[in-house]
């Protein structure tokens, strides 16, 4: 390692910690040297102009840093990021569609109404009955609530069963463990906090109505093999073995972040595969806890593609000029959601930090998804899936390889 590539890598972790400065919770974790962290704390705080000045710099620098390819890509994914970050802080006007492009490597464009009709069309063949599809469809997904005194110990019961899959299927330090705490209160269903040292706490939200077929997806999400799988095989292979610091600090609205949730959303995919809906039914079942889970895949895979639905509602929010009561009609016509929920939806699109974070969602999965769908006809699914958890993949390589495969 040269003596530049330590610098940058350095100066882009401080860079990182400042931006928590000026905006407390852009650090979603940090696992580095508490000396660093406590030196940022003490300086006076910085402008926003300050940091978007500072990316600029250490995007210039990174070419003389001689820094492996992969390492130089990640970083200046990173700090490309920071840059429109800054930029925004301080009050410069920036459309949703370049926002998420700055921040995540990937184009959008509004999605295909044909496509979401044939996703009703085979919806409405799977759930019979009277009244409107988006009555069939609430009805069905309140027959598979949790109930919210059950919620721990289903939590607990798939985390187990996952995680004996993925020490198997992926393997991890010895020493790894999820704590669960049901809380309340909270905008999101589910949130990792990794801690550091193989360990994460696992907040559970239970002001939300949870589904029981949804739950195999959260905690693969959020632990086995998602975000505490991610962290603990970063911190051991890239940090410890590697030295590679700028992986002790993870910041939002970064091409990191979309490689993440889409990770974390091919959680079930790459742990259970075809079938998961019954796995999961006879472990909760073992509970007394019911559901079809047979019926709770064909129903997910029918669903599917209505989650670009809600990136749809944020272009036409931010570059369409559509008002707040159109866009409350698009959401609720396509993703068949109540009034109340495309309320929700429409307060967190509108969030100045957070507008953004639904393509990590919507993008995430689909280009990570198209990639394990491209991989060697001989490869297995896990070992694709390994090289998410243990290299420093972009956005912008991951669509490279696409392009080459």
């Amino acid at each position: 390692m040269t003596a530049g590539a330590l610098d940058v890598a350095l100066e882009y972790v401080r860079l990182g910690l400042r931006f928590d400065r000026v905006e407390p919770g852009f650090v979603d974790a940090y696992t580095g040297d508490p000396r660093i962290r406590a030196q940022v704390l003490d300086e006076p705080a910085p402008t926003p102009q300050q940091l978007r000045d500072r990316a600029r710099e250490l995007l210039a620098e990174l070419d003389a840093a001689e820094l492996p390819e992969d390492r130089a890509d990640f970083l200046r994914g990173q700090l490309t990021g920071l840059e429109c970050s800054a930029r925004k802080f301080s009050g410069e006007p920036v459309g949703f569609v370049e926002e998420v492009r700055s921040y995540f490597e990937v184009d959008v464009e509004l999605g295909d109404e044909a496509v979401y009709a044939a996703a009703h069309a085979d919806l409405d063949s799977l759930l019979p009955g009277d009244g409107t599809l988006a009555e069939r469809y609430a009805a069905h997904r309140r027959r598979e609530e949790c109930p919210p005194a059950r919620l721990e110990v289903a939590v607990h019961a798939l985390s187990s069963a996952l995680r004996d899959r993925v020490r198997g299927q992926y393997g991890l330090p010895e020493v790894e463990t999820v704590r669960y705490e049901v809380v309340t209160d909270k905008p999101w269903s589910g949130f990792n906090y990794y801690e550091g040292g193989f360990r994460s706490r696992v907040a559970i939200n239970a002001d939300l109505p949870h589904r029981l077929s949804q739950l195999p997806h959260l905690v693969a999400h959020e632990s086995y093999p998602g975000h505490h799988t991610e962290h603990c095989r970063k911190e051991r292979g890239l940090v410890e073995r590697t030295g590679r610091i700028e992986h002790t600090v993870f910041l939002v609205n970064t091409p990191e972040c979309l490689m993440a949730e889409g990770l974390a959303d091919l959680g079930v995919q790459a742990a259970i595969g075809e079938g998961w809906g019954p796995w999961a039914a006879d472990i909760l079942g073992d509970l007394g806890l019911r559901f079809d889970g047979h019926l709770a895949e064909r129903i997910a895979a029918a669903a599917a593609p209505l989650n670009r639905v809600r990136q749809d509602a944020a272009v036409l929010l931010h570059d369409r000029g559509a008002g707040a009561d159109e866009v409350s009609a698009f959401l609720q016509r396509w993703s068949l959601v109540s009034p109340e929920r495309a309320r929700q939806q429409i307060r967190f699109l509108t969030d100045p930090l957070w507008r953004a974070y639904t393509s990590t969602y919507v993008e995430g999965f689909a280009l990570l998804s198209r990639w394990l769908d491209a991989r060697p006809a001989d490869q297995p699914v896990a070992d694709r899936f390994l090289r998410l958890l243990d290299e420093p993949l972009t956005p912008g390589r991951v669509t490279a390889e696409l392009r080459t495969a």
